[in-house]
């Protein structure tokens, strides 16, 4: 998919339903100054606002993909069982996201790729959820570089953006840029904080920045609570920890 112009790009990641962040992301960014919005999945579930979320990214026209979370949620909008999780807690904020969704926005989250591949000022782009072999493949900042290597013929890009560890980082390694922009609505580094990353692009020059952005964490807690959705969530977010 060829991009002709398009130089500053919006990085998101793992909204995970979480739009007041999303919104603080777009106040503090400005996203109506990027030429681009990518969205590297799990757009949905865990946090209250799912319809609002994909409105947002329908409005902006981001260049989404599906990350775990969304395909159970198609999964289960075919009337199909899932597996996993396990856990009541979580298989509570599946069903219920699954619940809420509008038809628009079913519709929408049908319609998302699981990877996407761009060209964008004679940059190969490559988004992918997880990694270019595995979409459920966690990468961290200490993950060998020898698997960074062995990943690097595999992506066939020059930039390889990813999310699900929700931990921001960028690495150059084997000459392919590897940058995860973390999670915009489930940080788990004992910040609440959003997380994003810019990527400013022209020919011969790479210019990554990652961000964190403060929002109104009480709103998140208030929309659990006006759905009766599980305390744990509450805890989660207000501490930005991973307590299931």
């Amino acid at each position: 998919m060829p991009l002709s112009g398009p130089k500053r790009i919006l990085i998101l990641s793992d909204i995970h339903a979480n739009f007041p962040a999303l919104a603080a992301i777009d106040r503090q960014a400005g996203s109506a100054d990027f030429d681009l919005i990518v969205n590297n999945g799990d757009s949905t579930v865990f946090g209250p606002f799912p319809n609002e979320t994909l409105d947002w990214l329908r409005e902006h026209r981001a260049l989404s993909i599906l990350g775990n979370t969304d395909r159970k949620v198609l999964k289960l909008l075919r009337g199909k069982s899932i597996a996993k999780p396990k856990m009541a807690e979580k298989r509570i904020m599946y069903t219920w996201t699954a619940e809420q969704l509008t038809p628009e926005n079913r519709q929408y989250l049908a319609a998302i790729p699981r990877r996407r591949k761009l060209d964008i000022e004679g940059w190969r782009v490559g988004l992918f959820h997880g990694s270019p072999d595995d979409d459920d493949e966690f990468l961290f900042p200490d993950t060998p570089e020898e698997r960074y290597l062995e990943l690097v013929p595999v992506s066939g890009c020059d930039i390889v953006i990813i999310g699900h560890s929700h931990t921001p980082f960028h690495k150059k390694i084997g000459g392919v840029h590897f940058i995860n922009p973390g999670s915009v609505g489930r940080m788990f580094d004992n910040s609440p904080d959003a997380s994003f990353a810019t990527l400013e692009l022209s020919p011969g020059q790479v210019r990554v920045e990652l961000h964190r952005c403060p929002y109104p964490v009480d709103q998140v807690i208030a929309g659990l609570r006006a759905n009766h959705l599980p305390a744990v969530y509450e805890e989660m977010y207000r501490t930005g920890r991973k307590l299931n």
